[in-house]
């Protein structure tokens, strides 16, 4: 992996402050006192843009797929979700899969580390050109993409949720009416608002001193819509599948009897 930086801007600014402090070090004997912001060092964000790897991949890829088969399950047992067109039932599999995974990781307290991706040798590069070539095509996982992903697990994390509020919640989540070209729409925008008034119905009670907190499960809720479903595949199911596409999979699970 290269580790020379490439933030430009901030090398040739760091070089600059340098240069200037050491041409300017006579004129000026009382500059060490002064702090001068525009010259400090500001953090480099090339290492947030390193590409990385499961540290263990063996157990989280294995852990990560009972956490999907799981999922799909739940999809598959809600009867709402059995009475919309097939195409609609299609558009929101595609669309909530990886926000409802990342609950199911967050309800199994799944945690996992990193590490940065190794570098193939140039003759593995020269025999697997073809695979290579077909890898760098995809978007490979970042740390910047991780650690929000992390963050994210550990909001929910904090709140503590109930297996009913889980539950709901993934309710929410499947039954979106702002998913295009549903044909069901109004049918799936009340089942969403049915899901919503459940939710709260079920923290009311459960946390009656805590008055913010359905706000606060929705304002989480909010966060997974900003993890990309390729950083899920990725990270967790590309070391299992291969070239595959991860959704074909999806589909035979969801709808196969």
């Amino acid at each position: 992996m290269d580790n020379v930086c490439q933030c430009t801007d901030y090398n040739d600014r760091q070089s600059n402050a340098i240069l200037y402090n050491i041409l300017n070090r006579e004129n000026d004997k009382s500059s060490h006192n002064n702090l001068n912001y525009n010259l400090m060092p500001h953090r480099c964000n090339c290492e947030m843009r390193r590409t990385v790897c499961l540290k263990s991949p063996a157990d989280i890829c294995q852990g990560a797929s009972g956490v999907l088969v799981k999922t799909i399950h739940f999809m598959r047992n809600l009867p709402a979700f059995n009475q919309l067109p097939l195409n609609d039932q299609l558009s929101l599999l595609q669309s909530c899969w990886a926000p409802l995974f990342i609950l199911g990781l967050a309800q199994e307290g799944m945690n996992f580390d990193v590490i940065d991706t190794p570098a193939d040798s140039m003759l593995k590069r020269i025999l697997l050109n073809s695979q290579e070539s077909s890898e760098m095509e995809r978007e490979q996982p970042t740390l910047a993409g991780v650690n929000k992903l992390k963050s994210c697990l550990k909001k929910f994390w904090s709140l503590d949720l109930s297996p009913k509020e889980y539950a709901y919640l993934k309710g929410t989540m499947i039954f979106n009416p702002d998913v295009k070209d549903l044909k069901a729409a109004l049918f799936v925008e009340g089942l969403q608002q049915e899901a919503q008034h459940a939710l709260r119905e079920v923290v009311q009670p459960l946390h009656p001193a805590d008055r913010g907190r359905f706000a606060d499960i929705l304002l989480a809720a909010s966060m997974l819509k900003t993890i990309t479903p390729n950083l899920i595949t990725e990270l967790f199911f590309r070391p299992v599948i291969g070239q595959a596409d991860l959704l074909d999979f999806l589909v035979d699970m969801l709808f196969s009897r």
